[in-house]
């Protein structure tokens, strides 16, 4: 073959596998999840093959959350939605509906026990589901089988992939969680009593032997009264609670007026409804159990 020929055959091929490689990224599937927990979750189980958009992103607060006209736009071409469910998202009904979504939608927390409670409302008890589920370790197992399962239905063609990168973030999850109930094992039961900003901590209390006390509800949008204030104040110099934690999607002047009247410490900012930054301590599902582990002991051992 002359040069000239053997040059122009090799420009027909890189045409064509630039060709291929652009097909292959547009080909990508497109996913929606509705908070950055959850779409950094399902990024580790859909690798490559997916294209994510997380519509509350780092440091954001869910449940304050109001779509944007751009929501509509990106849910429109989706192929697939994440949500977490158990009434997390109350504005998913709308958003779903002005968008006009076709495609699947997947609640990460199917097959999961909720935690309930209940609250006196207007002289009424009222019952309360806890929606934050993904903050036991065990239930975030369960979050990556729905959504490995929920991204076969939409791509058959990437079950190996999704199936191997589903198998391995469990076995990382597993390892992450053997450090933790390592580390709480090392507070005296007296030390494990802790104050939040807001109540998105009963999984994680329940699951691995802390108490978390807050004198907000599950949601953000609630306000705890004055009697709930006096009464959280008593019981922390009562119980001697070492220490009182920031969220990173909270204010911070409740606690330290709290922080304040009792003499307990505040211990530093923990990660519950919404990831850092990537640049950030908690860019990650498992780094924010590692560094809300980290922070805690560091508080409650001192």
């Amino acid at each position: 073959m002359s040069r000239s020929r053997f040059l122009h055959a090799a420009a027909v091929m890189a045409a064509l596998l630039l060709g291929a490689g652009g097909a292959q990224a547009s080909d990508k599937i497109k996913v929606v999840a509705s908070f950055s927990i959850l779409g950094e979750m399902v990024s580790e189980v859909g690798g490559d093959r997916v294209e994510i958009v997380s519509l509350v992103g780092p440091d954001g607060d869910a449940h304050f959350y109001e779509p944007t006209p751009g929501d509509v736009r990106t849910l429109a071409g989706a192929a697939i939605f994440f949500v977490n469910g158990l009434g997390f998202e109350g504005w998913i009904g709308r958003l779903e509906k002005s968008s006009g979504f076709k495609g699947k939608v997947v609640t990460a927390t199917k097959g999961i026990a909720s935690l309930e409670s209940e609250k006196e409302a207007g002289g009424k008890a009222k019952r309360i589901t806890d929606p934050h589920a993904w903050q036991s370790l065990a239930h975030g197992k369960i979050y990556v089988q729905n959504i490995r399962d929920g991204l076969i239905a939409v791509d058959p063609d990437g079950k190996a992939t999704y199936q191997a990168n589903a198998s391995r973030f469990m076995a990382d999850i597993d390892k992450v969680e053997g450090e933790v109930k390592t580390a709480v094992a090392t507070l005296p039961p007296g030390r494990r009593r802790v104050i939040t900003t807001h109540d998105a901590f009963g999984y994680f209390g329940t699951t691995y032997g802390l108490e978390f006390i807050a004198p907000e509800g599950v949601s953000t949008e609630s306000e705890p009264s004055v009697q709930d204030l006096a009464k959280i104040i008593r019981q922390i110099k009562a119980q001697k609670i070492p220490a009182v934690f920031l969220e990173n999607i909270s204010d911070r002047r409740l606690l330290d007026q709290i922080a304040k009247e009792t003499g307990a410490k505040v211990g530093g900012a923990l990660y519950s409804d919404a990831l850092s930054k990537p640049t950030g301590p908690a860019g990650t599902y498992l780094d924010m159990f590692r560094h809300n582990i980290k922070t805690l002991i560091a508080a409650l051992s001192s």
